[in-house]
């Protein structure tokens, strides 16, 4: 019984697109920190809005980017290093800002999402999801929803209010504004992998 439940049982993918070149798939070292430099050089491209302590910027689709390229644990490794960077004081944060008190500031949340996304779009594109594009949209978004619960929920903490409900809360300080841009950049993602997953098979 257990030997068909093997045979039936669809296996995951191991490979994702960072394997299919073959100079850099056995080069850890050199793909964990360059996910982190580049985690670092999109959150430094923001918008500030008035309203809020949370700024528009890029690192939520850095973190899709290192997560869906290099796979689960190189991308924990590399959002890891980001965030150990950031917190010894190197300009690695939003406004080129580092430190612990950043870190623990009203946008520690997402920093801690950005590490939670990119392993669970890792682990989404070591299953296959990221050659199709509705899988792999799928899986972006419901990484961007936990991203959002852990951000909001500490923003709401450090600013103190609550997390939902009427008036200022971490919902309308922290997600409601960023919707719509991060819809954009989920469905750009989604579509980029399996874009570059056709192109190479050809």
């Amino acid at each position: 019984m257990s030997e068909a439940v093997a045979l039936t049982t669809p296996r995951p993918a191991s490979a994702v697109l960072i394997d299919l070149i073959p100079t850099l798939r056995d080069k850890t070292a050199t793909l964990v920190v360059g996910g982190a430099l580049l985690t670092a050089a999109a959150s430094q491209v923001r918008i500030p809005l008035g309203f809020t302590p949370v700024p528009i910027n890029l690192a939520t689709f850095a973190a899709v980017l290192v997560g869906g390229a290099l796979g689960t644990r190189r991308a924990a490794a590399s959002m890891g290093l980001y965030l150990a960077l950031g917190i010894i004081g190197l300009p690695f944060f939003t406004n080129a800002s580092g430190g612990w008190d950043h870190f623990t500031g009203a946008t520690g949340g997402y920093l801690v999402g950005y590490l939670v996304m990119a392993v669970m779009v890792g682990l989404a594109a070591e299953h296959g999801r990221d050659r199709r594009a509705v899988p792999f949209i799928a899986a972006v978004v419901l990484a961007n929803a936990v991203l959002y619960v852990l951000g909001a929920a500490w923003l709401s903490h450090v600013v103190g209010v609550p997390f939902a409900g009427s008036g200022t809360t971490g919902w309308s300080l922290g997600v409601r504004p960023f919707l719509a841009g991060d819809l954009v950049k989920m469905i750009a993602a989604g579509l980029l992998f399996p874009t570059v997953w056709r192109f190479v098979k050809k």
